[in-house]
């Protein structure tokens, strides 16, 4: 029986991609595509799924929170969480949260397959780098390590405001009103003890954060 994944991403180009090198690796796979929470949750009815492919940056309700509320609901499919950001900031996080595994989507055509594998394996797949953070004691006076003070959703304003982007267009792009975006900023303000934007901008330049 073909193996089904269940790709959830909602740039059309990234999708095609990740069919692409799917398809190559797996011919006779049935693969599915879904953009956003409400996609998924339909597509859960109509089959059983191996794998779910899951993006982070998802409009409305983004990849981390479905992956939570899929797992509070009790579905079990392995999930491999993409992302464009950085493993240091989000691949530990996600795994707590329920992740089967965590691809850099930079990395995907040389880690993709390997991932899958492991995931239809029954094994849960990490980089290196991410079994190096597991193994290290946690060292609360390390800054980055301060970005776990941040809640989901503070991290994901967050990465979108040290890229300069205003709360207007955050608030457009995930899907969230000006004010919510706003109350998050101030959030994370008070939590990193910065004052304003330009610091935000600064504390992810000098922590390597992208």
């Amino acid at each position: 029986m073909p193996i089904k994944i269940l790709i959830v991403d909602d740039h059309a180009i990234v999708r095609k991609g990740l069919i692409q090198i799917l398809t190559e690796s797996y011919p006779d796979a049935l693969l599915f595509e879904a953009i956003n929470s409400e996609e998924v949750y339909k597509l859960l009815k109509l089959h059983n799924w191996d794998i779910i492919l899951l993006d982070i940056s998802l409009p409305g309700r983004n990849g981390i929170d479905l992956l939570k509320q899929l797992r509070s609901d009790g579905i079990k499919v392995p999930i491999l969480i993409l992302s464009m950001h950085d493993e240091e900031q989000y691949a530990i996080r996600v795994l707590k949260a329920g992740a089967s595994g965590y691809i850099n989507k930079n990395m995907a055509t040389e880690e993709l397959t390997l991932a899958i594998q492991k995931l239809l394996d029954g094994k849960k797949y990490i980089s290196e780098f991410v079994a190096n953070q597991l193994l290290e004691k946690p060292q609360v006076e390390n800054e980055k390590n301060i970005l776990q003070l941040l809640s989901d959703r503070e991290l994901q304003v967050f990465v979108h405001l040290s890229k300069g982007k205003s709360v207007s267009e955050i608030a457009n792009e995930i899907s969230l009103s000006v004010n919510t975006i706003s109350t998050y900023r101030s959030r994370i303000l008070e939590k990193l003890g910065l004052n304003n934007n330009v610091d935000i901008m600064k504390f992810a330049i000098e922590n390597g954060i992208q």
